[in-house]
């Protein structure tokens, strides 16, 4: 059987016993990886689809069939989806487990948006094409040949590997409330490795050469909010004063022009020392003196022109949806807007709203979403910077390897406020300009997938071989 021919009977069947062992490219391979990933990308996990079960269990059988033993690999059935836990096993030398995460939905893709099947991974001009490629189903392919290389190698890591995959991250975070709360004998380690961090490595613009990696300990709680005015309307023949969109209007203003307190931490100030030097300029030197003088206000003023950068500096709230009115020939008894607000590390929902409250006057009722705990934010651990630095000097070198705080959130956030210690370190590096994740044609460079085996290897290694400081 020819190699192609071996790799489109991979991606079109999950693997079965009948399958010969020399029909499939060999674990840890970059050919299995890729097919791994078209497997996974044709797998339509968006919310709804009632997929995700069905690619659990298939991956749960692939793991067994890997070398797990089957008392190790869990499918945890949560509603409409599932998460995935798996146990490698170690000898226990080296401490307490550590964790490897990701999640098994996607966003949803239409096929009349992109001209094309989202749900069919293209390899196209270098780059691997296709809804879940960059978040974060490539980091799962990555991750899942990893773990199956080193069985097949015989590899025995000094503590266990628990690898989770939830399967709504993208929607409600169920299945991580689910696995902390209710199974956390499968989950409990000393910290977590989450892939789920969009390409924390990034190449420079112009050359594609890499320039920074970013290794991410906090994240900010994602709240919603409403502001709402009311009053008894009446005939657009006889405007009143107390018109209800005009004071929804000047409230929006007023959250416009309202900035939060400036907030920092050891994530944020490592990140603008590490980004300063590579942007330059104004912009840069302000990164640099926000870092060694925190809570500037001329530097956070220059900071906060740049839409990428103000959620590092304090909480954002900005207007996502307006309704208002209920006849073209009426004066409006009710306009509502909506508020997408992010908070950060240390603030509360509560702080929040009672902020927005003062701001918008008493005219504007501020209507709490659903209730978000606050975020909390990871130590800043040695031994895990300096593996991820080993990982990326073997695969990306020169790269600078900094801190960093998420503006948004993963399933990383219920770890962390369940006493688990998590770091983003996905390790796909691509440009800025090439992140469309959530958008139209998601992409992942090619070779940055094939090098992404390598990083993977290289950081469990460090983090669970013999002489791995704890």
């Amino acid at each position: 059987m020819t190699f192609l021919r071996a790799l489109l009977l991979l991606v079109a069947l999950p693997f079965t016993p009948e399958l010969r062992a020399e029909e499939v490219p060999p674990p840890g391979s970059e050919a299995y990886a890729t097919a791994l990933l078209h497997q996974l990308v044709a797998v339509d996990t968006s919310s709804g689809r009632g997929n995700v079960p069905s690619l659990a269990a298939d991956l749960a059988s692939r793991l067994r069939r890997g070398g797990f033993a089957s008392q190790d690999v869990t499918v945890v059935p949560v509603g409409d989806t599932a998460a995935l836990v798996a146990r490698y096993r170690g000898n226990g030398s080296g401490g307490r487990p550590i964790a490897l995460m990701g999640h098994l939905d996607v966003v949803a893709a239409r096929s009349e948006d992109w001209g094309r099947n989202p749900f069919e991974l293209a390899q196209t001009e270098g780059y691997l094409v296709g809804r879940g490629t960059l978040d974060v189903k490539g980091e799962i392919a990555l991750l899942v040949t990893t773990l199956l290389g080193l069985k097949a190698e015989g590899f025995v890591p000094t503590r266990d590997i628990i690898l989770i995959l939830t399967g709504d991250e993208e929607t409600t975070g169920d299945t991580a409330e689910v696995l902390a709360k209710d199974h956390r004998n499968l989950i409990d380690a000393e910290f977590a490795l989450n892939a789920d961090n969009l390409g924390g490595g990034t190449l420079d613009e112009k050359s594609g050469q890499p320039i920074l990696f970013r290794v991410q300990g906090s994240e900010k709680a994602s709240a919603r909010f409403q502001l709402r005015t009311r009053n008894a309307g009446g005939h657009s023949s006889q405007p009143r004063s107390d018109n209800a969109i005009y004071e929804l209007a000047d409230a929006l203003k007023a959250v416009e022009r309202f900035r939060f307190p400036l907030r920092w931490n050891e994530w944020t100030l490592g990140d603008f020392a590490g980004t300063g030097p590579t942007i330059g300029g104004t912009l840069g030197e302000a990164m640099v003196h926000f870092s060694t003088h925190p809570g500037d206000p001329d530097a956070a003023t220059r900071i906060s022109e740049e839409s990428a950068f103000i959620g590092r500096l304090r909480t954002t709230c900005v207007a996502t949806l307006l309704q208002g009115g209920h006849a073209a020939n009426a004066l409006p008894q009710s306009a509502t807007a909506t508020l997408s607000c992010r908070i950060f590390p240390g603030d509360s929902m509560q702080f929040v709203h009672d902020q927005l409250k003062q701001i918008v006057g008493s005219k504007v009722d501020v209507i709490d979403g659903p209730p978000v705990a606050a975020a909390a934010f990871s130590p800043l651990r040695p031994d895990v910077m300096a593996a991820v630095s080993a990982a990326v000097e073997a695969t990306h070198p020169g790269a600078r390897v900094i801190p960093t705080q998420s503006s948004y959130a993963t399933d990383g956030s219920t770890f962390r406020l369940a006493g688990i210690p998590t770091y983003g370190v996905g390790g796909l590096f691509i440009k800025e300009s090439e992140q469309f994740a959530h958008g139209l044609n998601e992409r992942i460079p090619e070779r940055s997938f094939n090098l992404g085996l390598a990083y993977w290897n290289v950081l469990i290694r460090k983090l669970t071989s013999p002489g791995h400081a704890n």
